[in-house]
């Protein structure tokens, strides 16, 4: 049986099938790689140790992530790609293999391999994995996934309606213990609409106090500034309120970060990538694949004395 092509192995056979600057299917695009390359079907019915889904298909599946970020590719509805201009331009150039060291060339794709963990040091991406422990082998696996998934959870956050952004804003803060019941907090967001406060919810389940949200579903490169900042802590004084969320599928400025209200006004600035990790956190828009539990030996069972 012969060996499954790695990821990066993959990443140019999916350029040059989209090559066309049609739309093409993912199915569509697995299948004719895998006609390429010659797999069977024995090879093709390789699972993943959770049996959730075949490792080609996966392996498809990260390459295509990799040129998106690298936005060599892009998507066209669930499923659908199409190649970009920059990827229409790689093509032209011929090269001999893409791979991650060749995708480093591009900004958007070094943003996102530090995005989600902007302070740690960066790694190299060519990994040293045979002096890697068992363990770290896991951990920068599950780190790269987590990575992924989150840029993923973001670009959907982005695409959907105001309305349904102020209900999943919702659904998250009554997941991490605010506004009571779903019930309760949805009668609260997005009445008030006016003096920049989008809605009001209970900061704990006795509604012993509350706190004012603002909620911003803007794109990604309509970052949000200090006036804005501005505006909502100017709101929250009208309101003879002290507490206030600021939430955006954007980014802030560093002038916005910075910016401490001189009063005990306290405000919280969650942005985009944040508000993808809370919901991977909390369990909102995203489903459990797999769990692996990890196991080791109990020595304190052979202790005979």
């Amino acid at each position: 049986m012969k060996e499954i092509p790695d990821y990066q192995t993959l990443m140019l056979p999916v350029l040059k099938s989209v090559a066309d600057g049609k739309e093409h299917k993912f199915r569509e695009i697995a299948d004719s790689i895998a006609k390429d390359f010659g797999l069977t079907e024995e090879e093709l019915g390789c699972l993943l140790p959770s049996g959730n889904q075949s490792i080609f298909d996966n392996r498809v599946g990260w390459a295509k992530t990799y040129l998106k970020k690298a936005c060599l590719i892009e998507y066209k509805g669930k499923g659908v790609l199409k190649i970009t201009e920059r990827g229409k331009q790689v093509l032209k150039d011929s090269p001999q293999k893409i791979d991650n060291k060749f995708l480093k060339q591009y900004d958007e794709f070094n943003e996102f391999q530090n995005k989600v963990n902007p302070k740690e040091e960066k790694q190299e991406t060519e990994t040293d994995y045979k002096n890697q422990t068992p363990e770290e082998l896991i951990e920068t696996a599950f780190h790269d996934f987590q990575k992924s998934l989150a840029e993923e959870l973001l670009d959907k956050i982005r695409n959907v309606s105001p309305a349904f952004f102020e209900k999943l804003v919702v659904a998250l803060l009554v997941k991490m213990g605010y506004g009571g019941s779903i019930k309760d907090a949805g009668q609260a967001i997005g009445r008030t609409g006016d003096e920049g406060i989008d809605g009001i919810i209970k900061e704990d389940k006795l509604g012993l106090d509350v706190i004012y949200i603002q909620a911003k579903r803007w794109k990604e490169n309509n970052v949000i500034g200090r006036p804005e900042i501005q505006k909502f802590v100017g709101a929250l004084a009208g309101q003879g309120a002290k507490k206030g969320v600021f939430i955006t599928a954007s980014s802030f400025t560093k002038e916005a970060l910075d910016y401490k209200p001189m009063n005990d006004t306290k405000v919280i600035l969650i942005d985009g990538m944040k508000l993808a990790n809370l919901m991977i956190e909390y369990n909102l828009g995203v489903a459990q694949m797999h769990c692996y539990e990890l196991k080791k030996l109990d020595n304190d069972y052979f202790d005979e004395e």
